[in-house]
């Protein structure tokens, strides 16, 4: 019983690592990060948000992107799941 359990517990650690992996904090993540990982965000627009965040503070929630020139409500909507602010 207690292999099951194990083997239980480390089927769901690593299915929830799989869900998690690959998130970028838009708080930290470098403009190579940015422009890598994410859909839609090439070198210019990885600058902007780096430069904005340095400029502004740490985004509040990822709808401030939006604040960034060039990017809209649809990028974001490509990546939410991808992005984070903690």
């Amino acid at each position: 019983m207690k292999t099951i359990k194990s083997f239980v517990f480390a089927v769901v650690f690593s299915f929830s690592n799989f869900l998690y992996a690959g998130q970028v904090n838009i708080n930290t993540a470098d403009v190579e990060t940015l422009s890598s990982e994410l859909s839609g965000i090439g070198q210019n627009k990885a600058e902007a948000i780096v430069a904005y965040r340095e400029q502004n503070g740490p985004y509040v929630q990822i709808e401030d992107l939006t604040k960034v020139k060039g990017i809209g409500v649809n990028t974001i909507e490509k990546n939410k799941s991808k992005l984070k602010t903690k």
